[in-house]
Formats: structure tokens, sequence, C-alpha cells
């Protein structure tokens, strides 16, 4: 089964980070894998970690994921701010964008996001 997965991680505070929205968009054109701002972007799912910081189901799940560049958008700044985190005005760090592309119609592709209010770390998990 192909799927694209994702969970957060408040290394800041050492727990999952529960509340996080994630909205996952494909974007269509040829200027994805460059980071341009001209795509057109279509939403795909819109939802928010669980307790274990994870989805309760994968972003995308079936026989095949359709290839391409995505978006995965972390709503960072919200979830530090309904969390007790003082934050600057504007906060460093309000959402967290990842372009990620998806090459292989049948894989597994899970995308950690490490979180703090001031940096994060992502790579392609199993």
């Amino acid at each position: 089964m192909a799927k694209l997965s994702t969970h957060v991680l408040d290394t800041s505070r050492g727990v999952p980070a529960a509340g996080v929205t994630v909205e996952l968009h494909i974007l269509s054109g040829d200027r994805g894998d460059r980071g341009d701002r001209g795509d057109d972007r279509r939403l795909v799912v819109r939802t928010v970690t669980n307790a274990d910081g994870r989805t309760e189901r994968p972003l995308i799940d079936g026989d095949r994921i359709e290839p391409g560049v995505y978006e995965l958008t972390f709503g960072a700044a919200d979830y530090f701010r309904r969390s007790g985190v003082a934050l600057p005005e504007p906060p460093f760090l309000g959402d967290v964008v990842l372009r990620v592309g998806i090459a292989d119609a049948q894989g597994h592709y899970h995308v950690p996001l490490l979180l703090s209010p001031y940096g994060y770390s992502t790579y392609r998990g199993s």
C-alpha cells in the first residue's frame, strides 16, 4: 500500500506535538521542484495531530500516490501559542512549509517534523 504520513515532535519540551494543524497540497506546473511560488496548489487534506503527534490516518493512502511535488504546511506558531509559549510578534516560525517530491507511486513516504519555536528539522522516515 502506498502512503504519505507525518508526525510532529516538540523538541523544546520533549513531547509529541498534539494539536498541530497540517495541510497537504499537491502542486501542479513545472516549477514545484524549484520552490517558485507561482504553482497551482490543490488541497488534498487538512487535519490535526493527535496526542501522539500523529495524524489519525495517513495524509494519503491507497494503491498508489500521484507522483509530483507536495507541500506540507504545519501551523507552528498557533501550536506554540496554544501550548503557552510566549512568542514575539511576528513569530520567528509562523507556518513551517515543506515541499517534498513523490517519485514512487507505490512508495511509503513518512515526513517527521522536529519542531521548536526557533528551528525545525525533517527527514524521510520509514
